[in-house]
Protein backbone atom coordinates (compact mmCIF):
# COMPACT_ATOMS: atom_id res chain seq x y z
CA UNK A 1 0.00 0.00 0.00
CA UNK A 2 3.09 2.23 0.54
CA UNK A 3 4.35 4.08 3.42
CA UNK A 4 1.66 7.09 3.52
CA UNK A 5 -1.90 6.03 4.59
CA UNK A 6 -4.87 6.97 3.26
CA UNK A 7 -6.61 7.99 6.66
CA UNK A 8 -9.45 10.07 4.92
CA UNK A 9 -10.71 7.24 2.92
CA UNK A 10 -10.15 4.55 6.09
CA UNK A 11 -11.90 6.74 8.33
CA UNK A 12 -14.52 7.30 5.43
CA UNK A 13 -14.59 3.76 5.44
CA UNK A 14 -15.11 2.78 8.86
CA UNK A 15 -17.90 5.26 9.81
CA UNK A 16 -20.51 4.46 6.77
CA UNK A 17 -19.46 0.79 8.22
CA UNK A 18 -20.71 2.04 11.72
CA UNK A 19 -23.47 4.11 10.50
CA UNK A 20 -24.77 1.93 8.39
CA UNK A 21 -25.20 4.86 5.34
CA UNK A 22 -22.96 7.32 3.49
CA UNK A 23 -25.06 10.28 4.31
CA UNK A 24 -25.12 9.28 8.36
CA UNK A 25 -21.30 9.01 7.53
CA UNK A 26 -20.91 12.32 5.72
CA UNK A 27 -22.75 14.46 8.71
CA UNK A 28 -20.36 13.30 11.38
CA UNK A 29 -17.25 13.93 9.17
CA UNK A 30 -18.63 17.41 8.36
CA UNK A 31 -18.70 16.37 4.45
CA UNK A 32 -20.84 15.64 1.42
CA UNK A 33 -21.74 12.20 1.05
CA UNK A 34 -20.53 12.40 -2.97
CA UNK A 35 -17.33 13.12 -1.13
CA UNK A 36 -17.21 9.60 1.35
CA UNK A 37 -18.61 7.81 -1.67
CA UNK A 38 -15.22 8.91 -3.51
CA UNK A 39 -13.10 8.49 -0.66
CA UNK A 40 -14.26 4.81 -0.16
CA UNK A 41 -13.64 4.22 -3.87
CA UNK A 42 -10.43 5.57 -4.20
CA UNK A 43 -9.70 3.11 -0.99
CA UNK A 44 -11.05 0.35 -2.97
CA UNK A 45 -9.17 1.02 -6.33
CA UNK A 46 -5.90 0.95 -4.02
CA UNK A 47 -6.60 -1.67 -2.00
CA UNK A 48 -7.62 -3.58 -5.08
CA UNK A 49 -11.23 -5.01 -3.78
CA UNK A 50 -14.66 -4.36 -3.24
CA UNK A 51 -15.13 -2.94 0.50
CA UNK A 52 -18.72 -1.96 0.09
CA UNK A 53 -21.95 -3.11 -1.47
CA UNK A 54 -24.56 -0.33 -1.97
CA UNK A 55 -28.29 -0.94 -2.90
CA UNK A 56 -31.33 1.26 -2.11
CA UNK A 57 -31.18 -0.41 1.31
CA UNK A 58 -27.87 1.25 2.31
CA UNK A 59 -24.67 -0.49 2.26
CA UNK A 60 -23.45 -3.89 3.10
CA UNK A 61 -19.70 -5.13 4.04
CA UNK A 62 -18.15 -7.47 1.31
CA UNK A 63 -16.27 -10.50 3.12
CA UNK A 64 -13.17 -8.20 2.45
CA UNK A 65 -14.53 -5.06 4.01
CA UNK A 66 -15.59 -7.30 7.08
CA UNK A 67 -11.83 -8.71 7.24
CA UNK A 68 -10.75 -5.16 7.08
CA UNK A 69 -13.25 -2.99 9.70
CA UNK A 70 -12.88 -4.98 12.95
CA UNK A 71 -8.94 -3.76 12.97
CA UNK A 72 -9.61 -0.19 11.46
CA UNK A 73 -12.45 0.14 14.11
CA UNK A 74 -10.33 -0.58 17.00
CA UNK A 75 -7.55 1.51 15.77
CA UNK A 76 -9.63 4.48 15.17
CA UNK A 77 -11.36 3.78 18.70
CA UNK A 78 -8.13 4.06 20.12
CA UNK A 79 -7.22 7.59 18.68
CA UNK A 80 -10.11 9.30 19.70
CA UNK A 81 -9.63 7.72 23.21
CA UNK A 82 -6.37 9.08 23.39
CA UNK A 83 -7.28 12.32 22.07
CA UNK A 84 -10.04 12.30 24.53
CA UNK A 85 -7.92 11.55 27.84
CA UNK A 86 -5.29 14.13 26.40
CA UNK A 87 -8.37 16.80 26.42
CA UNK A 88 -9.57 16.03 29.75
CA UNK A 89 -5.65 16.83 30.93
CA UNK A 90 -6.26 19.99 29.36
CA UNK A 91 -9.42 20.70 30.89
CA UNK A 92 -9.07 19.60 34.34
CA UNK A 93 -11.05 22.46 36.17
CA UNK A 94 -13.91 22.18 33.36
CA UNK A 95 -16.98 19.58 33.33
CA UNK A 96 -18.89 19.36 30.37
CA UNK A 97 -22.25 17.89 30.96
CA UNK A 98 -25.13 16.66 28.35
CA UNK A 99 -28.76 16.45 29.09
CA UNK A 100 -32.07 17.07 28.07
CA UNK A 101 -33.99 20.21 27.81
CA UNK A 102 -36.65 19.73 30.17
CA UNK A 103 -34.22 18.05 32.62
CA UNK A 104 -32.01 20.97 32.31
CA UNK A 105 -34.61 23.86 32.52
CA UNK A 106 -36.66 22.38 35.25
CA UNK A 107 -33.95 20.19 37.59
CA UNK A 108 -30.53 21.43 36.61
CA UNK A 109 -30.00 24.59 36.05
CA UNK A 110 -32.13 25.79 39.38
CA UNK A 111 -29.58 24.30 41.22
CA UNK A 112 -26.89 24.79 39.61
CA UNK A 113 -25.92 27.94 41.72
CA UNK A 114 -25.98 25.54 44.99
CA UNK A 115 -23.00 23.83 42.84
CA UNK A 116 -20.97 26.52 41.30
CA UNK A 117 -20.85 28.08 45.15
CA UNK A 118 -19.93 25.05 46.22
CA UNK A 119 -17.13 24.63 43.88
CA UNK A 120 -16.21 28.18 42.12
CA UNK A 121 -12.79 26.59 40.60
CA UNK A 122 -15.13 24.34 38.52
CA UNK A 123 -15.80 25.99 35.11
CA UNK A 124 -19.47 24.06 34.36
CA UNK A 125 -20.76 23.96 30.83
CA UNK A 126 -24.29 22.46 30.17
CA UNK A 127 -25.35 21.23 26.63
CA UNK A 128 -29.09 20.85 26.47
CA UNK A 129 -30.00 18.78 23.45
CA UNK A 130 -32.38 15.90 22.91
CA UNK A 131 -29.48 13.95 20.96
CA UNK A 132 -27.64 11.66 22.96
CA UNK A 133 -23.87 12.25 22.35
CA UNK A 134 -21.56 9.53 21.98
CA UNK A 135 -19.23 9.34 25.16
CA UNK A 136 -16.44 7.70 23.91
CA UNK A 137 -16.36 9.68 20.72
CA UNK A 138 -17.41 13.62 21.91
CA UNK A 139 -15.41 15.70 24.75
CA UNK A 140 -18.12 15.59 27.26
CA UNK A 141 -17.50 14.28 30.73
CA UNK A 142 -20.59 13.10 32.26
CA UNK A 143 -24.77 12.73 30.17
CA UNK A 144 -27.46 12.59 32.34
CA UNK A 145 -29.99 10.56 30.57
CA UNK A 146 -33.69 9.10 31.19
CA UNK A 147 -33.85 5.43 30.19
CA UNK A 148 -33.82 1.97 31.23
CA UNK A 149 -30.31 2.15 32.93
CA UNK A 150 -29.10 0.02 30.01
CA UNK A 151 -25.92 1.92 28.60
CA UNK A 152 -23.34 -0.75 27.27
CA UNK A 153 -19.48 -0.22 27.87
CA UNK A 154 -20.93 2.71 30.57
CA UNK A 155 -21.05 3.66 33.88
CA UNK A 156 -24.43 4.55 35.20
CA UNK A 157 -25.12 5.92 37.97
CA UNK A 158 -29.23 5.87 38.82
CA UNK A 159 -30.53 9.32 40.50
CA UNK A 160 -34.32 9.84 40.08
CA UNK A 161 -37.31 8.00 39.10
CA UNK A 162 -40.04 10.68 38.68
CA UNK A 163 -43.07 8.80 37.84
CA UNK A 164 -44.65 9.38 34.48
CA UNK A 165 -48.61 9.18 34.67
CA UNK A 166 -50.78 8.19 30.89
CA UNK A 167 -53.07 10.81 31.34
CA UNK A 168 -56.10 11.64 28.94
CA UNK A 169 -59.49 13.50 28.66
CA UNK A 170 -62.62 11.45 29.44
CA UNK A 171 -64.33 12.85 26.63
CA UNK A 172 -61.71 11.01 24.45
CA UNK A 173 -61.64 7.58 26.28
CA UNK A 174 -65.58 7.09 26.40
CA UNK A 175 -65.90 6.53 22.97
CA UNK A 176 -62.77 4.86 22.45
CA UNK A 177 -61.14 1.35 22.68
CA UNK A 178 -60.50 0.15 26.37
CA UNK A 179 -57.40 0.44 27.96
CA UNK A 180 -56.35 -2.58 30.63
CA UNK A 181 -53.12 -2.78 29.88
CA UNK A 182 -50.06 -0.28 28.70
CA UNK A 183 -50.09 -1.46 25.10
CA UNK A 184 -53.94 -0.49 25.01
CA UNK A 185 -52.65 3.44 24.76
CA UNK A 186 -51.06 2.24 21.04
CA UNK A 187 -54.87 2.89 19.83
CA UNK A 188 -54.89 6.57 20.66
CA UNK A 189 -53.20 8.70 19.15
CA UNK A 190 -50.02 9.62 21.84
CA UNK A 191 -48.70 12.96 22.84
CA UNK A 192 -44.74 13.25 22.37
CA UNK A 193 -42.60 14.97 24.52
CA UNK A 194 -39.54 16.54 22.93
CA UNK A 195 -37.71 14.07 22.37
CA UNK A 196 -40.07 11.46 21.26
CA UNK A 197 -38.69 8.85 23.61
CA UNK A 198 -40.85 8.84 27.01
CA UNK A 199 -43.59 6.69 24.94
CA UNK A 200 -41.05 3.94 24.06
CA UNK A 201 -39.47 3.38 26.97
CA UNK A 202 -42.66 3.24 29.25
CA UNK A 203 -43.93 0.62 26.96
CA UNK A 204 -40.39 -1.24 27.43
CA UNK A 205 -40.40 -0.65 30.97
CA UNK A 206 -43.39 -2.12 31.53
CA UNK A 207 -42.47 -4.96 29.05
CA UNK A 208 -44.35 -4.04 25.73
CA UNK A 209 -42.05 -4.01 22.75
CA UNK A 210 -43.51 -0.99 20.69
CA UNK A 211 -43.90 -0.17 17.51
CA UNK A 212 -43.56 2.67 15.09
CA UNK A 213 -47.37 4.22 16.97
CA UNK A 214 -44.59 4.75 19.61
CA UNK A 215 -43.05 7.58 18.43
CA UNK A 216 -45.76 9.40 16.24
CA UNK A 217 -48.11 12.18 17.48
CA UNK A 218 -47.40 15.84 17.88
CA UNK A 219 -44.26 16.37 20.25
CA UNK A 220 -44.27 19.02 23.11
CA UNK A 221 -41.34 20.94 24.73
CA UNK A 222 -42.92 21.20 28.21
CA UNK A 223 -45.75 19.00 30.48
CA UNK A 224 -48.04 21.77 31.08
CA UNK A 225 -48.19 21.98 27.09
CA UNK A 226 -48.74 18.50 27.03
CA UNK A 227 -51.23 19.06 29.61
CA UNK A 228 -53.29 21.47 27.46
CA UNK A 229 -53.19 19.08 24.49
CA UNK A 230 -54.17 16.21 26.62
CA UNK A 231 -57.24 17.63 28.25
CA UNK A 232 -58.59 19.28 24.78
CA UNK A 233 -58.74 15.37 23.78
CA UNK A 234 -56.18 15.43 21.11
CA UNK A 235 -54.49 12.64 22.56
CA UNK A 236 -53.06 10.62 25.79
CA UNK A 237 -49.93 11.86 27.91
CA UNK A 238 -47.05 10.90 29.66
CA UNK A 239 -46.81 13.91 32.33
CA UNK A 240 -45.07 13.62 35.99
CA UNK A 241 -47.84 12.94 38.12
CA UNK A 242 -47.59 16.20 40.53
CA UNK A 243 -48.08 18.04 37.42
CA UNK A 244 -51.09 16.60 36.69
CA UNK A 245 -52.43 16.57 40.22
CA UNK A 246 -54.50 19.53 39.81
CA UNK A 247 -56.48 18.64 35.90
CA UNK A 248 -56.83 14.91 37.70
CA UNK A 249 -58.42 16.33 40.87
CA UNK A 250 -60.52 18.41 38.72
CA UNK A 251 -62.06 15.70 36.28
CA UNK A 252 -60.54 17.24 33.19
CA UNK A 253 -58.09 14.50 32.80
CA UNK A 254 -58.10 11.10 34.10
CA UNK A 255 -55.73 8.42 34.47
CA UNK A 256 -55.38 6.15 31.02
CA UNK A 257 -54.13 3.23 32.49
CA UNK A 258 -52.90 2.90 36.30
CA UNK A 259 -50.24 0.44 36.74
CA UNK A 260 -47.27 0.51 39.29
CA UNK A 261 -44.28 2.51 38.50
CA UNK A 262 -41.14 0.84 37.04
CA UNK A 263 -38.61 2.16 38.80
CA UNK A 264 -35.37 1.52 36.45
CA UNK A 265 -37.35 4.02 34.29
CA UNK A 266 -35.39 7.02 35.12
CA UNK A 267 -32.63 9.70 35.30
CA UNK A 268 -28.88 8.28 35.23
CA UNK A 269 -25.59 9.71 35.20
CA UNK A 270 -23.83 8.11 32.66
CA UNK A 271 -20.10 8.47 31.85
CA UNK A 272 -16.95 6.85 30.79
CA UNK A 273 -15.08 4.83 33.99
CA UNK A 274 -12.49 6.87 33.43
CA UNK A 275 -13.83 9.96 34.08
CA UNK A 276 -15.71 8.81 37.11
CA UNK A 277 -11.80 9.32 38.33
CA UNK A 278 -11.69 12.52 37.48
CA UNK A 279 -12.02 15.63 40.25
CA UNK A 280 -14.67 17.70 38.83
CA UNK A 281 -16.58 14.43 37.93
CA UNK A 282 -16.30 12.96 41.32
CA UNK A 283 -17.30 16.85 42.98
CA UNK A 284 -20.69 16.79 40.84
CA UNK A 285 -21.57 12.83 41.57
CA UNK A 286 -20.95 13.60 45.31
CA UNK A 287 -23.24 16.79 44.84
CA UNK A 288 -25.84 15.59 42.61
CA UNK A 289 -26.78 12.94 45.42
CA UNK A 290 -26.26 15.25 48.15
CA UNK A 291 -29.16 16.83 46.36
CA UNK A 292 -31.46 13.69 45.90
CA UNK A 293 -30.71 12.78 49.51
CA UNK A 294 -32.21 16.11 51.12
CA UNK A 295 -34.71 16.44 48.20
CA UNK A 296 -36.41 13.04 49.47
CA UNK A 297 -36.02 13.60 53.11
CA UNK A 298 -38.00 16.96 52.77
Amino acid sequence: MGAVLPLLALRAFCETTRLGSLKAAAERMGVTPGAISQQIRQLEDRLGVVLLSRSRYGVQLTEAGASLYPGLSRGFGQIESALLDLQALSRANTLTISTQPSFASNWLVPRLADFNARHPQIDVHVQSTGELVDLHREPVDIALRHGLGDYPGLESIALLAPVLLPVASPGLLAGGPLLNEPQDCLHYPLLQDAERADWTLWLRAHGVEPDHRSRRGPSFDEDLLLLRAAVSGQGIALVQAQHADEDLRSGRLVVAVDRAWPSRFAYYLVAREENLARPPVRAFVDWIRAQLDVESVS
